[in-house]
């Protein structure tokens, strides 16, 4: 055993045994797609005496925060998002009507002298945000209207307020306060100054205010003389309050005036049951996919194609501790970008095993540990096609991070976790395994117990048949061009079905105690005033229903039309997108999809040559055209996680792309001055096994997601199996057509004849053509 092979080994050992370590005690940390529960996105907007930025929105979390406390909710998060939003996630809160409404009010709570009655031929006075003199009319609890002088104190003042419940003498529920020390002197003074108008007389009054509405205005008491005021420093809040909003109102005064208003953009809610529903279908998914990689990765490469699904295992158990040590949320599209992880992992051993065998074919014979020396040199020809792949996998993954929201960016993290632990697992963990089980004298006498002794059925149909690819390679290029053009039009007659996230609106699921026919459902929500909303079924018992109607009554109004005709509606889930949001959503988007192509470009103009980077980009955004053609044409939904599909695809599709400029550049390094089109064929035919065997283990774990992870996963498992398949097909029938159609424009000057000869002079870097023909 080198020395190399000891280092590698204790390596993963003390990674593997601290993964353990941290997966034994530490949980997850889940998102509220797998828990349930709300999640609100408030909008911080510009008031006439502060404005919205860092610093105010940094002071309404903290509002919130105890806002919050005050509810009772366990292990909420209250965060910023950006300059002037707050993120707010909320366990177990599957009714979020009376939060939302608590959280998003301004809770402005001011105190002012009762100056009169307006004179109603009188205009009403408009306050002046420069001035605190001016005087103000606003109506007052009983329906009436009263004219208010300047505030003489605020709700910054107030120390603690509570709902209480007087029963014996009937006054019912009240809020009562506690006024800090310096508070309490302005209460006083305020009160003293009431006091000096005659009992009955308008002016005798306080008016507490909320948000420049009147909630109380009481009469300061007969007994209290002019002057001396109320000196307790207490008082209390009555207006025929309910329990509720007795409590809530206590709430909003305890946690203090946010400094600017909010609005709800964003609300999503989920229903425990299905995030439950959720977890156990992802599991299955995860646990099948992964079995059957296992099984056909082990069938392939035999004995190292066993210890590889053993990396695997590794790869999984730290992966998991990466995502419970760095405190990720682990989201629904978090678990399938986990369980897609696996199928790079798969790659990158494919990638070394399968030049592990082309090293031990051409060395058999010539040295007495072919196998030892194979292996090592597989593993080292490979690791720039599995670094290069994977970087433009964490290109897109970044992306997701940057410009996505909300599980999108679980995603992101989650899919970089597992490219960067998958390098971990197949170059250090499954080398380390290989290389010990190399050193045993019957694994290396034995091929057919090893697998790298073994060339592979599909080298051998290749290496038997020799087929002339690219003989008429702009045919491929035609064909290329329709599938684009039937994808295009696709989008254009079809339209695409967009999300919430992108138009606004409000998509809500439920499940009913009995079967409601589409039809019946549509005419209740229709008679109950949504005749616009869009209700889909995907059974007799669950129906979604999708509608522009954002208001907070919304919900309540289709659940009870629901309920009438199915008996109990069972929210399980509730997404609410403004409009302003659906259309910064709709905009990061096309920028996402925009730097993808802009990076992917560049960094394989700086690993390779121009050729290849644009072929490889064009293969790509060939890619994404047909997937969002078959998605319109199928009508299925375009939203937050088809985007995260969308964006793996340009990962894989470019992944393909750079294993197979690679084998190329490397062939044509050997022979200067010959031309492309031998050495682009011999690569291909070289990585079709790697292509088929990766393709494989990705469609495992990818099926496995479709049938069993459920709705929420159907879509994203649906995408990637198209994007997986057409990714395949352009690395080799797009990609590489476009790369020799480049070199022949560039050497023949312009001419597009396909016979020309070429005659450019050898450089560095620039294989000089020997007059054959492309």
């Amino acid at each position: 055993m080198t020395r190399a092979t000891t280092v590698r080994a204790v390596l993963a050992a003390v990674v593997l045994l601290v993964s353990l370590f941290v997966t034994l005690t530490m949980s997850p940390r889940l998102g509220l797609d797998l828990q349930g529960g709300t999640r609100l996105v408030l909008q911080a907007k510009d008031s006439p005496t502060a404005k919205a930025d860092r610093e105010s929105t940094d002071r309404t979390v903290e509002v919130l925060r105890q806002r919050i406390d005050a509810l009772g909710v366990a292990e909420p998060t209250v965060t910023r998002s950006g300059e002037d939003r707050v993120l707010i996630e909320l366990p177990d809160v599957t009714d979020p009507r009376e939060a939302a409404e608590v959280l998003g009010r301004t809770a402005q709570l001011t105190f002012h002298p009762v100056i009169g009655v307006p004179d109603d031929a009188a205009p009403d006075p408009k306050p002046d945000p420069e001035s605190d003199s001016e005087e103000l009319v606003l109506p007052d609890e009983s329906g009436g209207r009263l004219r208010l002088g300047a505030p003489d104190l605020s709700g910054a003042g107030v120390k603690d307020a509570r709902a209480e419940f007087d029963g014996q003498r009937g006054a019912g529920w009240s809020v009562s306060l506690d006024f800090r020390d310096d508070a309490s002197r302005d209460w006083t003074r305020l009160t003293g100054e009431a006091a000096c108008h005659p009992p009955q007389d308008e002016r005798r009054r306080v008016a507490i205010v909320l948000d420049e509405k009147v909630i109380s205005s009481p009469q300061v008491s007969p007994s209290v003389t002019c002057g001396a005021g109320l000196p307790s420093g207490t008082t209390q809040i009555t207006g025929s309050f309910s329990a509720d909003e007795a409590k809530n109102l206590a709430l909003l005064i305890k946690g203090g005036a946010l400094p600017v208003p909010v609005e709800v953009v964003e609300q999503r809610t989920v229903g425990p049951t299905l995030g439950a529903e959720a977890i156990s279908a992802s599991a299955r998914a995860a646990v099948i996919g992964a079995g059957l990689t296992a099984l056909f990765i082990t069938f392939v490469y035999r004995l190292f194609g066993g210890l590889a699904a053993l990396a695997l295992a590794g790869y999984t158990l730290i992966s998991y501790a990466a995502l419970v040590a760095l405190g990720v949320t682990l989201t629904l599209p978090g678990l399938a970008g986990f369980v897609l992880a696996i199928g790079m992992a798969v790659d990158a051993n494919v990638l070394a095993f399968e030049r592990a065998r082309e090293e031990y074919a051409s060395r058999s014979g010539r040295t007495s540990r072919p196998l030892r020396s194979a292996l090592a040199a597989g593993f080292r020809n490979a690791r720039t096609a599995v670094v290069d792949s994977n970087v433009t996998t964490l290109l897109a993954a970044g992306l997701l991070f940057g410009l996505g929201s909300g599980p999108v960016k679980g995603f992101g993290v989650t899919l970089a976790i597992g490219v960067l632990v998958s390098m971990f697992s197949a170059l250090v963990i499954a080398r380390a395994l290989t290389e010990l089980a190399a050193g045993s004298r019957f694994v290396t006498d034995f091929p057919g117990v090893n697998g790298i002794g073994l060339r592979g059925r599909v080298r051998t149909y290749l290496t038997r048949r020799a087929p002339q690819l690219f003989r008429g390679y702009r045919r491929w290029l035609g064909v290329s061009t329709v599938v684009v053009a039937l994808a295009v039009l696709g989008v254009t007659l079809r339209g695409l079905n967009l999300g919430v996230e992108f138009t606004g609106g409000r998509l809500m699921e439920y499940t009913t105690s009995r079967p409601v026919g589409i039809d019946t459902a549509r005419t209740a929500l229709a008679d109950a005033g949504f005749a616009d909303a869009e209700v889909t079924t995907a059974g007799g018992r669950e129906l979604s229903v999708r509608t522009g109607d954002t208001g907070d009554r919304t919900e309540a109004a289709i659940r009870d039309a629901l309920s009438a005709e199915g008996g109990a509606a069972t929210k399980v889930r509730d997404d609410l997108i403004g409009p302003s949001l659906g259309d910064e959503l709709r905009r990061h988007a096309l920028i996402a999809l925009g730097i993808a192509v802009g990076a992917q470009l560049l960094y394989l103009a700086v690993r390779f040559r121009w050729s290849f980077a644009v072929a490889s980009v064009t293969a790509m955004v060939h890619d994404v055209v047909i997937l969002v053609g078959v998605f319109a044409w199928l009508g299925r939904p375009v939203d937050g996680i088809f985007l995260a599909a969308l964006l793996t695809v340009i990962g894989y599709s470019v992944n393909d792309s750079v294993v197979v400029f690679d084998r190329v550049r490397e062939l044509w390094a050997r022979r200067p001055g010959s031309p492309l089109l031998p050495a682009a064929r011999a690569a291909v035919l070289q990585t079709v096994p790697r292509t088929v065997n990766t393709g494989m283990g990705a469609l495992f774990i990818l099926t496995a997601l479709a049938v069993l992870g459920g709705d929420s996963l159907r879509d994203f498992a649906l995408a990637l199996l198209i994007g997986i398949c057409v990714g395949t097909y352009s690395s080799v029938f797009t990609a590489v057509p476009v790369a020799l159609e480049m070199e022949s424009r560039r050497k023949d000057g312009g001419r597009t004849g396909q016979g020309q000869r070429q005659r450019p002079k050898a450089g560095r870097g620039r294989p000089a053509d020997n007059g054959a023909r492309v």
